[in-house]
């Protein structure tokens, strides 16, 4: 008889109970049901194949595209004991030979592979001789046109259909709006596949959106310093030298950071990675190319110096924060040169149409949530077809609206006189006056409409730069007259400007900006009023703050100490099986442990996410700690 799903994910993975859709998914594959999952990152989906592959007779296939996420789920799953192995290209001949004879033993529960040597006919011929328990396709929104990381090999993943109808399929993605599906679904052949749709939220995610400055690099190191000092975290930049400079950048002002991108020597990026697996409080600095293959829980916070190109991006890349369920951040700077970037290389390149436009809309879409004076969270998660609740209580325009933390210190989302000086009015202003408009509207036109927005807020706040010194400007008649707001206030209220059509940016690097249509009609007298990026006068009550999934577990001064004791442990652990710490076990796992201070095998295995297999693994060691810690107390 099968063992109970319920039995495995308490006995093998130490978890009591299941999460969302976790049972429902796993049941219809395990009664040999195709299904599609859309889930969050951190939302568990691994283990609605991971269990299935155990219950079920014969071997589960895992496609996937990323070698690094194989090495840390396989090596994760063999410290729970389960038999689990990869086939990639990183092994050597003899190794790649063991794991064939292992399949062909019956030996293995899972094994992960790349598409591409899924579909090499001597491989599929092996699995021909095979009893299957599933495939699970993971990183299935790789399968769509329309998705943001299109990989070709994916397309033939659909002939597993013909060649094996009676194995079930599990596609998985945690990013996929309602195009993106439809087209997996087409694309895989799941037309009578179930769908499960978790949600898109991340409730221990705190959205925040700042204005772009110049010192940008600064404004990251603030937020590095007084919110993740000596946490992990990933900033992620647009290109290779951008990357190198800022990783550089934050190791002169005292934070550990190495870059990351595809420009860097093969081992010197493995080695980056593995640093930031295994070495606690590093910052890694990365391209887009770092990230998909990354399964580490404790990431505190995701930065991003530069908006990405859609919601998906942004939502796949800040899901890489909290993967423990603990509060973690999600800060971005933005800069109306950012989008206009991005709208160059929409029209350069050499797509048909039909995808042109389809990533025009994802584009307004980003631009929009950047620009949000509404709940971010509302914002994100209405893009994805949820209906969210009014205010989230965790996000930068909430905390706001709401007296809370400060995080209008370059929001975008308030640029107005009265934030810029709280004390002539209790909360920001719904609509800027025509008068600040017109100041805007004036001082582009007096400046030559040569430069970017960043150069426009300086001269309307005042800033003698020797750029402005060098096109005298310092001397224009509006240099100054804006000085009721910052710098980057001013930045936020052109990037708004530009989306009503007031301001166009042009297609150069800086974003210069130019009169629009409405800015013409503005200065003539013809238009009214214009509406700015600013929370309502009207200050709503405060809202519940939403709670993370995981609260942190509380420590007094001397259960702290036994948790420092158990991490030390656990590194020397990590170091002698070449694992990531987490793989031992989590920050969250060893804060309860010194919490509980168990005193038998049976204590310890009631701790949450201990379980059966980890206790027989390490539980003498954990309690040998507890006791001498005792002793010594």
């Amino acid at each position: 008889m099968p063992p109970d799903p319920q039995d495995v994910l308490r006995q093998v993975f130490g978890h009591a109970e299941f999460r969302g859709p976790q049972r429902e998914v796993i049941d219809a594959v395990i009664s040999g049901r195709s299904a599609l999952l859309v889930m969050p990152t951190g939302g568990g989906k691994s283990l609605c194949y991971q269990i299935p592959s155990i219950v079920r007779d014969g071997l589960g296939i895992v496609v996937s595209p990323l070698i690094a996420l194989m090495h840390d789920q396989v090596k994760s799953l063999q410290s729970k004991g389960v038999k689990a192995s990869f086939l990639n290209s990183a092994q050597t001949p003899d190794e790649m030979r063991e794991v064939r004879r292992q399949m062909e033993s019956r030996e293995l529960d899972l094994l992960y592979v790349a598409p591409e040597r899924l579909l090499m006919p001597g491989f599929l011929n092996v699995l021909d001789r095979l009893e299957l328990a599933l495939f699970a396709i993971d990183e299935a929104h790789c399968v769509s046109a329309w998705g943001h990381d299109f990989r070709p090999d994916y397309l033939q993943l659909s002939t597993l259909c013909d060649r094996y109808p009676n194995v079930p399929r599990l596609a998985l993605t945690a990013t996929a709006d309602r195009d993106t599906r439809a087209d997996i679904i087409a694309r895989l052949r799941l037309e009578k596949a179930a769908v499960f749709i978790a949600g898109f939220d991340r409730p221990n995610l705190h959205y925040t959106v700042t204005a772009k400055t110049k010192d940008h690099l600064q404004q990251l190191l603030r937020f590095i310093s007084r919110r993740h000092r000596g946490q992990s975290g990933i900033v992620y930049r647009l290109t290779r030298d951008s990357t190198e400079y800022t990783a550089q950048w934050l190791r002169e002002h005292g934070v550990a950071a190495v870059p990351y991108h595809a420009g860097l020597d093969d081992d010197v990026r493995k080695a980056h990675q593995d640093r930031f697996l295994t070495e606690p409080g590093l910052v890694v600095v990365a391209t887009i190319a770092f990230g998909m293959g990354v399964d580490k829980p404790d990431v505190r916070f995701v930065a991003h110096l530069e908006m990405p190109k859609s919601l998906e991006d942004y939502h796949q890349q800040t899901g890489r924060a909290g993967r423990d369920g603990l509060p973690a951040e999600a800060w971005m700077t933005y800069g109306v040169g950012d989008a206009v970037m991005f709208r160059r290389f929409i029209e350069k390149s050499e797509a048909d149409e039909a995808f042109k436009t389809v990533e025009r809309k994802r584009l307004r879409a980003m631009e929009q949530f950047c620009k949000a004076s509404r709940c971010r969270r509302q914002a994100l998660l209405g893009y994805f077809g949820e209906r969210p609740p009014q205010s989230c209580g965790n996000c930068d325009v909430c905390d706001a609206a709401a007296g809370g933390r400060d995080t209008a210190n370059d929001t975008v989302t308030t640029a107005t006189a009265a934030d810029a000086n709280p004390q002539n009015a209790p909360a920001a202003q719904a609509v800027a006056s025509a008068s600040q408009v017109r100041l805007a509207l004036v001082c582009v036109l007096e400046t030559g409409q040569a430069h970017g927005a960043d150069y426009i807020g300086q001269v309307l706040s005042g800033r003698r730069t020797p750029r402005i010194a060098a096109y005298k400007h310092d001397r224009a008649r509006t240099f100054g007259m804006g000085g009721d707001l910052r710098t980057q206030q001013w930045e936020a209220l052109l990037a708004q400007m530009v989306e009503d059509g007031y301001l166009a940016a042009g297609e150069r690097e800086r974003g210069v900006l130019t009169l629009g249509e409405k800015g013409l009609r503005e200065l003539l007298g013809e238009a009214g009023e214009f509406a700015a990026p600013a929370t309502s006068t009207a200050r709503p009550p405060k809202p519940a703050r939403r709670r993370a999934a995981e609260p942190i577990v509380k420590l007094d001064e001397r259960a702290e100490k036994l948790f420092e004791k158990l991490r030390a442990w656990r590194g020397v652990v990590a170091e002698e099986l070449h694992a990531p710490a987490y793989c031992v076990f989590w920050d969250a796992t060893l804060r309860a442990i010194a919490s509980a201070q168990p005193k038998s095998r049976a204590e310890l295995t009631a701790v949450h996410n201990v379980g059966p297999a980890k206790a027989s693994r390490y539980g003498e060691a954990v309690l040998d700690i507890v006791r001498a810690f005792e002793r010594d107390e």
